[in-house]
């Protein structure tokens, strides 16, 4: 377990050095995205048709 620990460390700081290397721009993308994304699944109605059998 204590194995583990480094290496989750070393992958969480990597993921945030690569987060501060984006641009405004990008970062502005990437939740524009995610926005559009959660505002077409909150209108989203899921229907359930019986299998029919013929």
């Amino acid at each position: 377990m204590d194995k583990q620990k480094p290496e989750f460390d070393r992958t969480e700081l990597g993921l945030l050095k690569e987060g501060l290397r984006r641009s405004y721009k990008e970062r502005f993308e990437m939740a524009t995205r995610l926005y559009k994304i959660q505002q077409t699944m909150s209108r989203a109605t899921i229907t359930h048709k019986p299998f029919i059998n013929k």
